[in-house]
């Protein structure tokens, strides 16, 4: 079901944001500019980690990580939510991930691990085109897709956090989280009427 400025439903964590971070951004930022602001930054990102400067990395992958964060949240608790951002913000995220793991999930652990990641994602975009064309539905990001985001995240930061500390042990933490991605992934997938 599609969210909209009527029909908001906030999140314990747009409650949190909205008491603090939410409250520094100026009025006339917009969800929109956040989520254009994620895109432009997933070139430096990418730059960052081919150039294997870990510390600059895993700083800017986070905060490029928590733009997806803010720009949801900003569109629930200031109501906010608009066609475009409901089309724009997904499409951000799998051009933000999707372009980390290929560079870098498919270099440091597999390809084929990368390329499931990849292939569900776009699966996942292609059934909300789908809808939107045959039906003329746009959806709303789902709990299991927002959980997805999250493991994805966590998982590519525990891999960067291995490379900048050369400590082993985060690779098979950022495995585990990506493959428990994955599987939220086939449920957002499956909830988004595959």
């Amino acid at each position: 079901m599609l969210m909209t400025n009527e029909n908001v439903r906030l999140y314990p964590h747009d409650r949190l944001l909205a008491r603090t971070l939410l409250r520094i951004i100026p009025k006339n930022v917009t969800p929109n500019h956040v989520t254009i602001l994620r895109v432009l930054l997933t070139p430096l990102v990418l730059y960052y980690v081919w150039e294997r400067d870990w510390r600059i990395a895993v700083l800017l992958f986070l905060f490029v990580a928590l733009t997806d964060v803010i720009d949801g949240s900003l569109a629930r608790t200031r109501k906010q939510i608009t066609i475009w951002g409901t089309i724009a913000d997904p499409v951000a995220d799998k051009i933000f991930i999707g372009s980390v793991v290929l560079l870098f999930v498919a270099h440091e652990i597999n390809p084929a691990f990368a390329v499931v990641i990849l292939l569900i994602e776009v699966m996942i975009l292609l059934t909300a085109i789908i809808r939107r064309t045959r039906r003329g539905e746009y959806i709303s990001a789902n709990w299991a897709g927002k959980v997805k985001m999250f493991l994805q995240c966590s998982g590519v930061v525990a891999l960067l956090i291995a490379k900048w500390s050369g400590v082993d042990l985060f690779v098979p933490v950022s495995i585990g989280t990506l493959s428990l991605a994955i599987v939220f992934a086939l449920v957002s997938l499956y909830t988004y009427g595959l």
